[in-house]
């Protein structure tokens, strides 16, 4: 599959507004399932231009990542030097390339993907046995969907205008399935940046067997 590696354009190296509230639910996630492990390695697939990874290595995780836009390495790579962000996609052998990981966080990138199986297979083959994904994605259940149309605000959440903005629209059933077909077990839902049912995203925590 072709994909454009400059397909994103970043304006800044920090976290997103949206991590803001994803990044403290995703360190206390890792925290909990590795707090007795030392050197828990994580990778960061979609790693934009590296500000959840410099947290997460800040926080004491040995953090590698990618993303495919030019541009949004070029800034992580000059914000945070010493931090192993280069560009490649779930398109690519990410495993092949750099073996697996305690963990693979995922941020607010599925819902841009066009082939989510292969994204996801690249995700399971990262992660050791034992191990899991943390995955986030705007939450879409029936509450907020009502509330949306209600309030006339759909176009405006759908962003149908928006250059390369979201093509899938993922629901906790969904997003579940997806997990579960790829060979993952135990799917667990977090609902983060509002009440749960009109919660501005969730997080996925899906474990890989041993």
């Amino acid at each position: 599959m072709s994909v454009d590696l400059n397909a994103s354009t970043y304006i800044h190296s920090k976290p997103a507004l949206a991590l803001n509230y994803i990044l403290p639910a995703v360190v206390e996630v890792l925290h909990t399932n590795f707090e007795a492990t030392d050197k828990t390695t994580v990778f960061d697939l979609g790693c934009g231009t590296g500000g959840a990874a410099a947290v997460l290595s800040d926080d004491g995780f040995e953090v590698a990542g990618v993303d495919p836009s030019k541009d949004g390495i070029a800034k992580a790579n000059i914000a945070y030097p010493d931090l192993p962000l280069e560009i490649g996609s779930a398109y690519d052998d990410l495993a092949d390339q750099y073996g697996s990981f305690d963990a693979v966080i995922s941020l607010e990138v599925v819902e841009h993907v066009y082939d989510p199986k292969t994204f996801s297979t690249t995700m399971f083959d990262l992660v050791k046995p034992g191990g899991i994904a943390v995955v986030s994605t705007p939450y879409h259940g029936y509450w907020k969907n009502l509330a949306l149309a209600l309030t006339g605000r759909m176009d405006d959440h759908f962003m149908p205008l928006k250059d390369h903005g979201h093509i899938k629209f993922w629901s906790p059933d969904t997003l579940g399935a997806l997990l579960l077909d790829t060979g993952f077990q135990s799917v667990e839902f977090q609902y983060v940046g509002r009440v749960s049912l009109l919660a501005k995203s969730m997080i996925a925590v899906a474990q890989k067997p041993n």
